[in-house]
Parts: C-alpha cells; sequence; structure tokens
C-alpha cells in the first residue's frame, strides 16, 4: 500500500506531504509478517515445530494478530472489533506463559522437582513484585463485568498486564538459561537458548518502550497542539524501534533453528548405525 499524502497550497505551487509515519508502519508490518511465515516454514521443514510446539503456536498467533489487525480493521463495527482484537491478545498471554514453560522444561530437563518448585516459586514472585510497580492500574469500577464496555477493560487490562508478567518472566528465565543452562540441555548454539535468547531480547526492548512511554505520559504536559503532536511521534518511534528489535529476533531465529545443534550430525550418525 502506498503512503498516504495530502496538498496543502502555498503561495505559489502546490506542496506535497508524506506521512511517513503511515508508511513505516505498513513496511514494519510487512517484513514482520513475511519474516513469521519463513520463520514458520523452518519450523516445520525442519522438524522443529515437533520439539518447540508451543513456541510454533506463538509465532502462528502473532501473525494471526497481524492479518486480523489488516484484514479486519475498517470492515467491522468497533465494538466486535475489539472483542475479537482482545481476544487474540488474552491468548496471546496464555500461550506465551505456555512458551516460557516449554523452554524452561526444555533447558533445565532432569533437574529436581523440588529445585523446579522453589525456582518457579522464585521467578514468579520477583516478577509478582515488580508487575505490582509497574505502571498504572485501573480502578475497579473500570473492570466490571456488567456491561460489555467493562468486559473489554477488563479484557485490555488482562492483556496489558499479562504481557508484562510474561516478559519479566521471559527475561528472568532467559538469565538463568545463559547463566546455568550449559550444565542442563541449553548449551551455547543450542535451539533452546537461541530461542531463549531472541525471546529475552524482545521482552527486554517491549519493557524498556513501555517503561518509557509511561514516563513519558506521566511527565508530559502539552500546551499546545504541536507538543501532543510531537510527544506522540516519539511514542510512535518508540514502538516501531521496538517492532524492529521483534523482526531482528524473528530473523535470529530463521537463522539458529535452520541450522542443526552442536552434536546432532554425530547423533544421526550413531542412530544410523545402531
Amino acid at each position: 500500500m502506498w503512503p498516504a499524502k495530502h496538498f496543502t497550497r502555498g503561495p505559489d505551487k502546490v506542496q506535497m506531504h508524506f506521512h511517513f509515519d503511515f508508511a513505516a508502519r505498513q513496511i514494519l508490518w510487512t517484513l514482520t509478517f513475511a519474516a513469521q511465515l519463513v520463520l514458520l516454514v523452518v519450523l516445520l521443514g525442519r522438524d522443529r515445530a515437533r520439539r518447540y510446539p508451543w513456541f510454533t503456536a506463538g509465532i502462528v498467533l502473532s501473525a494471526l494478530q497481524l492479518m486480523a489487525e489488516v484484514l479486519l480493521v475498517g470492515r467491522m463495527a468497533m465494538l466486535p472489533l475489539q472483542e475479537v482484537l482482545l481476544t487474540l491478545a488474552d491468548l496471546s498471554v496464555i500461550v506465551g506463559l505456555l512458551v516460557v514453560v516449554e523452554v524452561a522444561r526444555r533447558a533445565f530437563a532432569g533437574v529436581q522437582r523440588s529445585l523446579w518448585i522453589v525456582n518457579t516459586a522464585g521467578l514468579l514472585v520477583v516478577a509478582g513484585l515488580v508487575l505490582a510497580f509497574w505502571g498504572p492500574w485501573p480502578a475497579s469500577k473500570d473492570l466490571a463485568w456488567d456491561s460489555t464496555i467493562g468486559k473489554l477493560h477488563l479484557m485490555q487490562f488482562a492483556a496489558q498486564k499479562g504481557n508484562s508478567l510474561v516478559a519479566l518472566l521471559t527475561v528472568e528465565l532467559g538469565l538463568l538459561v545463559v547463566i546455568f543452562g550449559r550444565h542442563f540441555k541449553a548449551g551455547w548454539r543450542s535451539h533452546t537458548q537461541m530461542i531463549a535468547i531472541g525471546l529475552s531480547t524482545v521482552a527486554v526492548a517491549f519493557l524498556s518502550a513501555q517503561g518509557v512511554v509511561q514516563f513519558i505520559i506521566r511527565t508530559a504536559h502539552p500546551q499546545s497542539r504541536a507538543e501532543v503532536d510531537r510527544i506522540l511521534g516519539l511514542i510512535t518511534k518508540l514502538w516501531n524501534a521496538n517492532k524492529m528489535v521483534y523482526i531482528a529476533a524473528l530473523l535470529w531465529w530463521i537463522v539458529w533453528l535452520w541450522l542443526d545443534e552442536p552434536g546432532a550430525a554425530a547423533v544421526a550418525v550413531t542412530e544410523e548405525k545402531l
């Protein structure tokens, strides 16, 4: 799609101005969707989806969200559209939590159950404490379940806080995998570690952008329309940068999941001999 444009008449000629934010959004959407499709081809073609079914499901759901934004926005009434998009957002939170569990089980297979329970509880406590002080919390009256608007607010609240919780848990798990993974099932260049590094990078970028945006909204006091536009432009650039980090992670996963893990060839030869 071509970038939108408008015309303003000057003293002696017509001047043309392009909305580059719209063009950037379309480019980022296209790159993200294309990279997701390539990653899915790699996951299915190289038989990685069988080992990481929830990670694969997360990529599929993310691609479905992108398609829904393009195919449904402007073609559905606002309330049904919000119901569809927020339902997908809440599902992505659930799948995100399952991805964290999947990566943890792959990385630390064989760990004693008691150690599993202690570490899981520790991660949840730390993430919960950070989340408690992370960003504003809505008033209870805005989360009522007795109206359509109240239900949508509740779904949006669950998606926002759920995404933050998933990001915090992902960063914590990524640190554990990088530090201790080599002693278990997630050594360097293993698929599990490469997935964890990519997920953690995306999570750090998301939390950083979210924190900066919250700081801007809390401290900014615009006095004119021009200042409002400048703030909105800055926020848009931050989220675009966050999307670029996600694209980089998709490329990272494409490369590393296409390659075999160290020692995979030797294992294959041994199995053929047997």
